[in-house]
C-alpha cells in the first residue's frame, strides 16, 4: 500500500485557461458598468429604433433601415473597442491594476488577449441584439454575414487599437474627455446615421478615410447592396489596424 502525497504543488493554470477566465472577468464588468452599457447596447438600439421610425434623414433610395442598421453595428463595434475600451483601460493603468495583472502568471501579452477575447464577446451579444431589433423593425439584409464579419473583425482591430492607444499615452481623466469627444465626433461625420453625401465634397475623402466611415460603408455595401467583399474599405480597417496596434506595441506605458 503506497503512502498518500500531501505534499502542497503550486502552478498556475494553463495559459488558455487564464486567458478565459480573465476575459470572462472584464465581460461582466463591461455589463455591469452602467456607462458603458449606455454606450455598448442602449444608445446604438436607441438610434436604429428613433432613425428607423421617425422620418429625420433623407437615406436617398432604400428604406431607412437598410441604411441605419449596418451604421449602427459599426457604431457598436467603435464604442466597445475604442470607447470603452480606451476608458477602461485608462483607468484601470492610473489605479494601477495592469501593473499588478501584468506582474500574475496571466502576463501582460495573456492580459491583452483576454481584453481582445473580451471585446470579441460583447460584440457578438451587439450584433444579436442589433440583428434582431432590424430584423423587427423591416430590415433584410441582402450579402453575406460572413463578408460582414470579416469587416467586423479589422474594424475591432483597428479600434481597439486606438483606443489602447489613447489609453496607454494619456492620462485616464483625458482619456475618458477624448474617448467620449471622438465618439461623438465619429457617429455625426463617419455615415452612421447620415450619408457622406450631405457633407461637402472637399471634406468627404477625409472622411471616408476614417475606420468608422470605412467600416460602416463596408457593412453598408455588403447587407444592404449585396457586394462582395469591399476591398477599399477593408485595406483602409487594416491600414488603421496595423499602424494603431504598431504604436501601442512601442508607445503603450503600464504606469
Amino acid at each position: 500500500m503506497t503512502a498518500l502525497d500531501f505534499t502542497p504543488a503550486p502552478g498556475a493554470a494553463p495559459f488558455p485557461r487564464m486567458v478565459l477566465a480573465q476575459a470572462g472577468a472584464e465581460i461582466r464588468a463591461m455589463l455591469r458598468n452602467g456607462e458603458q452599457l449606455l454606450l455598448t447596447l442602449i444608445i446604438p438600439v436607441l438610434l436604429l429604433t428613433g432613425f428607423s421610425l421617425a422620418p429625420l434623414i433623407d437615406v436617398g433610395t432604400g428604406s431607412r433601415v437598410d441604411f441605419l442598421v449596418p451604421g449602427v453595428l459599426a457604431l457598436a463595434v467603435m464604442s466597445t473597442a475604442f470607447t470603452g475600451q480606451a476608458i477602461a483601460t485608462g483607468f484601470e493603468r492610473r489605479y494601477g491594476v495592469l501593473k499588478r495583472l501584468g506582474a500574475t502568471p496571466l502576463s501582460r501579452t495573456g492580459l491583452m488577449l483576454a481584453k481582445t477575447a473580451a471585446v470579441a464577446g460583447v460584440e457578438v451579444l451587439q450584433a444579436v441584439i442589433i440583428v434582431v431589433v432590424g430584423l423587427a423593425l423591416g430590415w433584410r439584409p441582402q450579402g453575406s454575414f460572413l463578408s460582414a464579419a470579416l469587416l467586423i473583425v479589422l474594424g475591432t482591430a483597428a479600434f481597439t487599437g486606438l483606443g489602447l492607444l489613447m489609453a496607454g499615452t494619456l492620462r485616464a481623466e483625458a482619456t475618458l474627455a477624448g474617448a467620449n469627444l471622438v465618439y461623438l465626433v465619429l457617429l455625426g461625420a463617419g455615415g452612421v446615421v447620415f450619408p457622406l453625401s450631405k457633407f461637402p465634397e472637399s471634406v468627404r475623402p477625409v472622411l471616408e478615410a476614417l475606420p468608422i466611415s470605412a467600416l460602416t460603408g463596408g457593412l453598408r455595401s455588403v447587407l444592404a447592396q449585396g457586394a462582395a467583399l469591399p476591398l477599399v474599405p477593408m485595406a483602409v480597417l487594416a491600414a488603421w489596424a496595423v499602424l494603431s496596434l504598431g504604436l501601442v506595441a512601442r508607445t503603450f506605458r503600464w504606469e
